[in-house]
Formats: structure tokens, sequence, C-alpha cells
């Protein structure tokens, strides 16, 4: 007997088991491609904190998760010939092969830079010039990290400063401009500052929305310390000075 893919088997392992759950379990069989979407969301949330966490069986899961997803998608389009699994692999095969002219033709590309560069000019010639390059940012993107992948599709295409040091240039113009600001003028300038550090954290390689959850991630801890501190005394948060309360926080950073 011919040895069998383990990939190809486990893959339509979960083909068969999607097919059985669309047909016999009444929740599944209800859902539609907008009903799981929000589900999806979540799915993918769970799976970052799994990564930032460095939690690899959990990560492997949320993969799992996502995988159902993708599959269950497939399916609902199949119901009603708008696409099905085989349509959607394919498609992202033949993608990646266009975009990869260094891999699958006679481009040459040494160094990721003109990778990501070549990966821009291609995409925009398939669209055949009507889109925008930032058309394939999400509208529905969480603001900080639209504004990085925004900046980064700009300057694939060159519009981008010449040097870090001009970005931070920008950084404090855009600081000053909020101090300045008054009124109504306040929450876009804080938008201008927050965009400009955005560009600033780009040119340091730091994402800026990971960089973020680190510190959400240190003021939980260091705050949920202080409550177990609270809880330990049997006295109310409240009740504590704040000279208390930093006492505690300084202590938990270690």
């Amino acid at each position: 007997m011919a040895h069998v893919d383990p990939r190809l088997k486990a893959f339509g392992r979960l083909l068969d088991i999607m097919d059985d759950l669309r047909e016999k379990c009444p929740w599944d069989r209800e859902q539609t491609l907008e009903s799981i979407r929000h589900l999806t969301i979540e799915e993918t949330y769970e799976l970052s904190d799994a990564i930032l966490e460095d939690d690899k069986p959990e990560i492997a899961k949320e993969l799992g998760d996502l995988m159902l997803h993708i599959v269950f998608y497939s399916k609902i389009g199949s119901e009603t010939n708008d696409f099905d699994i085989t349509t959607v692999l394919n498609g992202i095969c033949e993608k990646l092969i266009r975009r990869h002219p260094h891999i699958y033709g006679d481009v040459n590309a040494e160094d990721a830079e003109t990778v990501k560069r070549n990966w821009e000019q291609i995409k925009q010639a398939e669209s055949k010039g009507v889109k925008s390059v930032l058309s394939g940012v999400p509208n529905s993107m969480p603001s900080l990290v639209k504004a990085m992948r925004m900046q980064d599709k700009a300057a694939q295409v060159g519009f981008d400063w010449p040097n870090k040091e001009l970005v931070w240039d920008k950084v404090e113009e855009e600081l000053q401009e909020y101090k300045e600001a008054t009124g109504k003028e306040k929450p876009g300038e804080f938008g201008d500052l927050l965009f400009s550090l955005v560009n600033y954290a780009r040119w340091q390689d730091i994402n800026p929305d990971d960089a973020l959850e680190l510190t959400n991630k240190k003021f939980k801890q260091r705050f949920e310390a202080i409550e177990s501190h609270a809880k330990k005394l049997d006295i109310q948060l409240e009740s504590m000075s704040l000279e208390e309360m930093e006492a505690v926080w300084q202590n938990a950073k270690g």
C-alpha cells in the first residue's frame, strides 16, 4: 500500500468531520459566513495571546481552531457554489507563486526589503492600477496596526523619510503641536502624535502593537499585585493611599 502523507490524511479527516457536522449538527448546520465572523476574530486574538505568551501547545491548539474556521467558511461557500476548499487553496498557491518570482521565476531578490517591494509592485500590477496601494489594509483593522501597515505599504513605493532622525524630529514636532492645541483640536493632534510614534517604531523594527501589549501585561501584573496585597491585608483597595499602592507597584517591578 502506498504511503499516505500524514499531513494530507489529517487534513482530509478535518474535511470529513466538517461534512458530518454540517449535515448532522443543528448548530453547525445553521451557521453562515456572517454568523461565525466574530468567532474567527476571537480565535485570532486567542492565537495572538498564545504567541505573546510563547505557549507552543496553546499556539498549536489555536491554529487548529483557525484551520477549522477556514474549512467551515469553505464548506459554506461550496453549498452555494461560490467557492470551496480547493478554490481557496489553489488561489493562495497561485498567489504565492506569482508574488515570489525570485523563487519561481528569473527575478533576483537578495534581501527581504527587495522581496517586500516586489510583492507590492506585483500586487499593484495585478489590480491593473485600479486599487490604491493602501487598499489591502482592512478598514476594520485595529487603528494601531492599521497605521503601521499603511506606513509600511507607502514606504514600499518610496513614500518614506530618508532617515530615522527626521522621523524623530516629526515626533517632537507633533508633540509640540499637541501641547499647543486646544479644545476640539486635541484629539486630532494626539492622533498625529500617535501616528508619528508608530512610524518611528517601524524605523526601529519595533511592532508598536506588540510593544503596547507588553506594557499592558506589565501594568496588569503590577496592578494585580496591588489587589493581592489589599486582599492579604483584608482591606478595600480604595482605602489604600497612593503612596502605599506605589510601594507595592515598585516591589512588583522586581
